[in-house]
């Protein structure tokens, strides 16, 4: 039966605000996303969502937030309008990223860390890509506390390590491969395609050079 409550109050699926307010921006959160998405594709109990709204408390559309990207362990993946949470065992996003773009202000994130940190993500990351900026935060026993030596850290949840010494972040896969983007990725299929295709014409030149022996000197011993 449902309830008053669940037949009056409205959980709206966007909240009017775009997913990134630039190229370099956009171009972090679909990479974290999908690369996320292809490390736990084998896994259905994993959720991967990014710019999708969270709404943590049943009747209180007002508390909400869209993390980048964020990754729910023990619910199925799935479409989604939003996430909200008392439908899904009451499981909340247990990692969460943020993107940082010029137009963030310092109040935005220090709300976003506190509603994080309210609400029980595990593991909290921001990049600013700008500034070539990684920071973290991890929950103890007192919340969600700053990650100190986040220098080459690994993620406890996620098992990806994050390296930023360089000119940007990088992001490698519990085997040590580093995540792609989806040009790399699309680049590198293409590539394994043409060096398919080269083998199927060399192969094929093989045979119509056994061919050319069989028809002049006949079947070869065996």
């Amino acid at each position: 039966m449902v309830s008053n409550l669940q037949e009056t109050v409205v959980y709206p699926d966007s909240d009017g605000q775009p997913m990134s307010d630039n190229t370099k921006q956009f171009r972090w959160i679909v990479e974290i996303k999908q690369n996320l998405d292809w490390l736990f594709a084998s896994d259905p109990s994993v959720f991967v969502a990014g710019d999708l709204l969270w709404y943590p408390v049943e009747g209180r559309p007002e508390i909400r937030n869209a993390p980048d990207v964020m990754v729910v362990f023990g619910r199925p993946k799935g479409d989604r309008g939003s996430y909200q949470q008392w439908r899904e065992d009451n499981i909340p996003p247990q990692v969460v990223f943020e993107i940082l773009s010029p137009g963030n202000t310092k109040t935005e994130m220090e709300k976003k860390l506190l509603f994080y940190d309210r609400h029980q993500v595990q593991e909290y990351y921001i990049y600013d890509p700008d500034r070539n900026a990684f920071s973290g935060w991890q929950r103890t026993e007192d919340g969600l506390d700053a990650i100190g030596e986040i220098e080459n850290w690994t993620s406890p949840r996620l098992g990806i390590r994050f390296d930023w010494s360089g000119e940007e972040l990088q992001i490698y896969y519990p085997d040590g491969t580093r995540f792609r983007s989806f040009n790399e990725i699309n680049s590198s299929l293409e590539q394994e395609r043409q060096r398919a295709e080269q083998e199927r014409l060399r192969a094929e030149e093989l045979e119509a050079m056994l061919q050319r022996y069989r028809d002049r000197f006949g079947d070869l011993p065996e």
